[in-house]
């Protein structure tokens, strides 16, 4: 039996605020992926407000590439791994503001002012593992819709994907904690020690 908390989405703000750092989460219901492009375009202006065909609020934003498998009944995702969320810091706490995400996931942790817009909006992200890209496609039972595969390309477009027992860790959550800032204070402490610069 899995150890951790089930997380049905959309999540409301309640449950947010429930969420604390280091807690394992499986999460089921539908999540949409984004990477540079998309966070570009949502961040564009009102117009593109308009033209997102999915419903944002309360749902989880992956950054994550997918390779997509077209089949008879549409898609099927055949690997779906994390992308490195830092380059996306500039978008995203206006992205988190805007669209009413509950949470963003992806690998490697986002700076202080994602974290500020979190505790402001209600928001956590959860680091997805690494290197396991096919495994985590095993969890997306259905590839649900897509938006901009014409204009932005298979890795770069959204698509909603319906996923079941997704699992990853909590590592900022909307209370201002970041488990990727103190390991970095630890290990920036650490080299000090080591260098003789304390």
């Amino acid at each position: 039996m899995q150890k951790g908390k089930t997380i049905q989405l959309p999540m409301t703000e309640q449950d947010v605020l429930g969420l604390r750092v280091g807690e394992i989460v499986f999460l089921n219901g539908k999540i949409v992926t984004g990477r540079d492009k998309i966070h570009q375009f949502l961040c564009s202006g009102k117009k593109s407000k308009k033209e997102v065909p999915f419903d944002l609020r309360g749902t989880v934003l992956y950054h994550c590439g997918p390779l997509m498998k077209k089949t008879a009944g549409g898609f099927e995702c055949v690997a779906g791994g994390p992308t490195t969320s830092m380059r996306l810091e500039m978008y995203e706490p206006q992205v988190i503001s805007e669209y009413g995400l509950r949470g963003v996931m992806g690998k490697g942790g986002m700076g202080s002012a994602t974290l500020n817009a979190m505790k402001e909006n209600g928001c956590v992200y959860f680091q997805a593992f690494g290197g396991a890209a096919v495994y985590l496609s095993n969890r997306i039972k259905k590839v649900a819709g897509v938006w901009k595969l014409e204009e932005f390309g298979m890795t770069e477009a959204m698509w909603l994907l319906d996923v079941v027992d997704f699992p990853a860790i909590l590592t900022m959550d909307a209370h201002g904690k970041s488990l990727h800032a103190e390991i970095e204070k630890q290990s920036a402490d650490i080299f000090k020690e080591l260098a003789g610069l304390r």
